[in-house]
């Protein structure tokens, strides 16, 4: 495995909470766009409006990611609840966990460490988008053909920014 793909040493993954990372999706070779490019004649422009509050490179959103203990050993998620996919689980400080389960606190959504099945809530029966990971001589790698690791900890944002932390963009 390249070191490349290594998150992370499995004893910094919390037992009751989250680990933070960030990935992007990695081309399959075909030219793809994420529906923020627009194209005109010869040009092609991707404005800051269009743009996600993700940082975006080569056309693909960084994304952040979390890893959990399970009884298996670690496992991965996006860090995105499935009822509103714009909020984060862990927001920087690691995700409320409670018997053995990831909660959203924006909506009150309880989701499975092992399968990311939500069991109460608004997005009940929904999954969590999970990434492939292994572990190999005490490392966690990512093994997700489908992303790239980034780094660890949150996207970084504008200080500027002003967007609002809620359910609803004013």
């Amino acid at each position: 495995m390249s070191s490349a793909n290594r998150i992370t040493s499995v004893d910094e993954v919390p037992e009751e909470s989250t680990f933070l990372f960030r990935v992007r999706a990695v081309d399959d070779g075909d030219e793809q766009t994420n529906g923020d490019e627009q194209t005109n004649g010869d040009e092609q422009t991707n404005s800051d409006e269009q743009m996600n509050s993700d940082e975006q490179t080569n056309g693909h959103e960084e994304r952040e990611a979390i890893l959990l203990r399970d009884d298996e050993g670690v496992v991965s998620w996006l860090n995105y609840c499935q009822h509103y996919t714009h909020i984060k689980l862990d927001k920087g400080s690691g995700a409320e966990m409670r018997n053995g389960e990831v909660i959203c606190t924006n909506h009150g959504a309880y989701f499975e460490v092992d399968s990311g099945r939500c069991t109460f809530g608004p997005c009940e029966g929904a999954f969590l988008n999970e990434l492939e990971v292994g572990v190999e001589d005490g490392e966690v790698l990512l093994v997700d053909e489908d992303y790239e690791f980034i780094g660890t900890g949150e996207i970084e944002t504008d200080a500027d920014d002003l967007g609002s932390k809620s359910n609803y963009k004013f």
